[in-house]
């Protein structure tokens, strides 16, 4: 759990890094709209993956790390000038993070019975 737990953090990290740079660094109106989606799903899904590492969910936690950092990466490197075809990995991020919310939802559910 230590090693997702690390993980986690810098996913959150990596997330104010990708939207301050997009408030004020980005080189386009798009580039900036990229990088600020990105940081808004990496971050709110490192904090979720935080909440399910502290509930003994590893499997959750792990698609909110990285189905966050597949689908925030995708933005990120596009805003940086990458070619726009990535954007059709951006959601396999997107499932992941649609996974880890019924896998949550699920161990949770089993958890109270």
């Amino acid at each position: 759990m230590k090693n997702l737990t690390i993980l986690a953090a810098l996913s959150g990290a990596i997330a104010v890094a990708a939207g301050a740079f997009g408030a004020h660094g980005a080189a386009s109106a798009q580039a900036a709209e990229w990088l600020r989606t990105g940081g808004q799903y990496q971050l709110i899904h490192a904090v979720a993956a935080l909440v399910a590492v502290r509930m003994a969910m590893r499997g959750p936690a792990w698609c909110f790390v990285a189905g966050g950092a597949i689908f925030a990466a995708t933005l990120y490197l596009m805003a940086l000038g990458a070619p726009r075809w990535l954007g059709a990995v951006t959601p396999l991020g997107g499932l992941t993070l649609i996974g880890g919310w019924l896998w949550f939802a699920i161990s949770a559910a089993r958890a109270h019975e």
